[in-house]
């Protein structure tokens, strides 16, 4: 039985109670139909809008086999294209991230606007045809300062994710704040591996002293469940919707993504040792106040969450390297005019995250090593504890299976 039709019927006759079989976690052929099914054909966080501020700002991102390169055009708009050059294929921008006039090819300085358009070939004849040798576009949409590109050639709507998120972010200001930090980390597992650790406080108390000063263990908190019954979660909604903050619990209908506002531990209102803020500009007029508006959480399958507070905002973008491999970006966003060593203490903004990605990084180590023993079989999931997890592997389930079911021929990416 090859890949893909035995990757359907472990599917089909999964137990959503139990984690997944070996292979989901382990194997080069099963991980090659996660980025073809999924990382290719869904919407993915790449950045933020304040991370491109002027013409010709550009940031690069892999995805899988696909370099991409999202620029800001001459219009102040944002595009992504492949970052592949028209002439013989030569990586374009080989930066994270850079400012450039013109996207000049090293190789032959073949030479593309801003826009895409191919500018200047040298010497290559009189028949020659430029119009027809511009850069290959990728779909790019941005929302309230967070950037999503779209590697298939048809992209999903993005519309009903934009009018949902968009009133609970833009409070915030993102679009014209400004990276504070940024940290970079490969965790040695697979990426629903990473997922799966971030979906349930189950193992916090134990493996997290400092995001547990601030951050609560419930289930209501990271899960899906019990959070509508809970009486400190409404009254955080009710005092945020009091001062125009969308506040309450939203899941998508297919579980892509949700969105909800959570109070921190003890009236802490950001994520520090003290439990007060780290940044003394809030990142707008809109949260400043003496209210305390906890945190919002936004899940977003599969390649983000992230956490906005008064003062500070944290995202985290997950993207796939390899079947054993995983890589976690994690940007600390605060007010654009906050003066580090004046209004924040860089290692007091990043000290819990930074701490807990890395006690992540070696839950999610050992955890893999474990799943490639000849002895591993799933095991069951705390009901109680990791419903997140099973809502996790319940999105992965109905996204993938139908698409493992179409002709592979559908699979055909951007162009």
């Amino acid at each position: 039985m090859d890949a893909r039709n035995e990757m359907l019927d472990l599917l089909t006759r999964r137990d959503p109670n139990f984690s997944l079989e070996q292979k989901f976690y382990t194997d080069p052929d099963y991980f090659k139909l996660d980025l073809e099914n999924i990382f290719y054909r869904d919407w993915l966080f790449v950045g933020h809008d304040c991370e491109l501020p002027k013409t010709g700002s550009y940031m690069t991102v892999q995805i899988g086999a696909y370099p991409v390169m999202i620029v800001r055009d001459t219009q102040g708009d944002i595009r992504a294209f492949h970052n592949s050059c028209r002439h013989r294929g030569s990586r374009i921008c080989a930066a994270e991230k850079g400012t450039a006039a013109k996207l000049v090819c090293p190789y032959h300085q073949w030479t593309y606007d801003l826009d895409g358009r191919l500018l200047f070939a040298r010497q290559v004849g009189p028949d020659f045809k430029p119009a027809e040798y511009g850069l290959k576009p990728v779909h790019c949409e941005s929302v309230a300062g967070y950037i999503y590109i779209c590697l298939a050639n048809e992209a999903p709507d993005f519309r009903a994710f934009r009018a949902t998120i968009e009133p609970y972010l833009a409070p915030h200001n993102i679009r014209d704040a400004k990276v504070a930090f940024e940290s970079t980390i490969v965790e040695k597992g697979n990426w629903k591996l990473v997922w799966e650790n971030n979906r349930e406080c189950y193992h916090c108390a134990a493996n997290h002293p400092e995001l547990c000063r601030t951050y609560p263990e419930a289930p209501t908190a990271t899960g899906v469940q019990g959070m509508l019954d809970d009486p400190e979660i409404n009254a955080l909604w009710k005092n945020s919707e009091a001062i125009g903050l969308p506040a309450r619990f939203h899941i998508s209908d297919d579980g892509r993504y949700r969105i909800a506002r959570i109070p921190l531990l003890r009236d802490a209102v950001s994520y520090t040792m003290s439990g007060k803020p780290a940044v003394k500009k809030p990142l707008s007029e809109r949260v400043a106040g003496d209210t305390n508006i906890g945190a919002m959480l936004l899940f977003n399958y599969p390649t983000t969450w992230n956490h906005l507070m008064a003062d500070h905002a944290i995202s985290f973008r997950v993207l796939p390297l390899g079947p054993n491999e995983t890589q976690v970006t994690t940007k600390w966003l605060v007010n654009k005019d906050a003066v580090e060593g004046v209004d924040y203490d860089l290692e007091e903004l990043t000290h819990v995250w930074i701490q807990t990605n890395a006690q992540d990084r070696q839950i999610v180590e050992e955890n893999a090593v474990g799943i490639h023993s000849p002895a591993y079989q799933p095991g069951p999931y705390s009901v109680e504890h990791e419903g997140g997890v099973m809502q996790f592997l319940e999105w992965y389930s109905n996204t993938i299976t139908p698409r493992l079911r179409e002709e592979p021929a559908k699979l055909r990416h951007a162009a």
